[in-house]
């Protein structure tokens, strides 16, 4: 199968939609299929990731304004030179809103079936970032998503938010996990000892850095006695929060074995954000053996067993975050057995088995295609 995968975000940028982008073409070429990947340029600068695992087509792009680690794609003709010189039997759209939305319509010129990852909630950063403009945000979800084959949701709450705004043809789509890199194995004293010299609790936070993240709402964990919050992650939020968290510890961008080593040595996972259609840093604190907190809403529904192995608290409650994040500190039984059923329920969710579900709906799509055509 020939596949163009059309991203808004491949590595070096760190974020989800270029992981997830980085792990289908990686697992498309490990089942003999050809993909090419086609995304926004880099920064000047930058190296783009040496492991890509097939072609890689950078479009011209610029940097967002206010959020200059965001690239968003300029209008060229590369796209559609790569649908047809790759001669593709589907195209792949990673979370469409510019380069994606241009994708689709060259697809659709095309006459190449079209399958649209939905990743991002923009009508929760309209929201947060504008005060308004979520029902804009809805329509344009819905007009782009329409015209695709299928869409693909990564969690339950995405799936519905979906259906709920009239987006046709959705089908649940999660993510996957690298359960070898992401273990208890890479517990690391030393880097305990050094985030935490007296022996305090290792709370830890891992994501971008920027406000619909909402970490700011670590500010009580970061008072609790015997507790040492850590922050990994960069964006345009880091000096603000520097200020609103006292006492945090604030890693910068770790990546590959260092994150891994990261996540391991953490007493307890806690993610802020409200907006998450998935949260694949909870996935990947549960993979490394550590129970979480996290808000009740959105991915992190059908990630975490509250009880079990963390605990879900209401979004945007500094409060709730706070008490939640002291009951663990005070416990190590719950927090080892939290952390060992986090394990035990992610140790399935490879990335070759969710890639091979997403091949499954490829086959699907090309098979309906088929279909109407012969119908027709």
């Amino acid at each position: 199968m020939r596949v163009v995968i059309v991203t808004e975000s491949f590595p070096p940028d760190v974020n989800g939609v270029a992981h997830c982008a980085l792990q289908t073409a990686r697992h498309l070429v490990d089942r003999g299929h050809t993909p090419v990947v086609v995304a926004p340029a880099p920064a000047p600068g930058s190296r783009p990731d040496a492991l890509a695992p097939c072609p890689v087509a950078h479009v011209p792009s610029l940097p967002l304004p206010g959020y200059p680690q965001v690239r968003v794609a300029l209008p060229s003709r590369r796209l559609a030179g790569a649908l047809v010189e790759h001669r593709a039997d589907v195209v792949h759209l990673a979370s469409p809103f510019v380069l994606g939305v241009r994708g689709m319509a060259a697809a659709a010129r095309l006459g190449i079936p079209a399958v649209a990852v939905y990743q991002t909630d923009l009508a929760g950063y309209a929201r947060t970032y504008m005060g308004a403009g979520e029902a804009a945000a809805w329509r344009r979800i819905r007009s782009v998503h329409a015209a695709a084959d299928l869409t693909l949701a990564p969690s339950s709450a995405a799936l519905n938010d979906l259906e709920t705004h009239g987006v046709p043809r959705v089908k649940l789509w999660p993510r996957g996990v690298d359960t070898v890199r992401f273990r208890p194995g890479h517990r690391d004293e030393a880097l305990r000892r050094e985030l935490a010299p007296n022996g305090e609790v290792v709370v830890g936070y891992v994501g971008r850095l920027a406000p619909e993240k909402q970490v700011e709402l670590l500010a009580g964990a970061c008072a609790l006695p015997g507790v040492r919050v850590v922050v990994v992650g960069d964006g345009p939020s880091r000096p603000g929060l520097e200020q609103a968290l006292p006492g945090a510890v604030f890693l910068g961008r770790r990546t590959g074995h260092d994150l891994a080593r990261v996540f391991a040595s953490l007493d307890v996972f806690a993610h802020t954000g409200p907006f998450e259609t998935f949260c694949q840093t909870v996935q990947e604190a549960m993979a490394s053996g550590v129970p979480v907190v996290a808000p009740a809403a959105g991915g992190p529904l059908d990630l975490v067993a509250h009880g079990r192995t963390g605990l879900l608290v209401p979004p945007r409650d500094a409060n709730a975050v706070r008490d939640a994040v002291a009951s663990l500190a005070a416990d190590p039984g719950r927090r080892a057995a939290y952390g060992a059923a986090g394990r035990a329920m992610v140790e399935g969710r490879t990335w070759a088995a969710v890639g091979d579900q997403l091949i499954g709906h490829y086959a699907d799509v090309l098979a309906a295609r088929q279909t109407t055509a012969v119908a027709a």
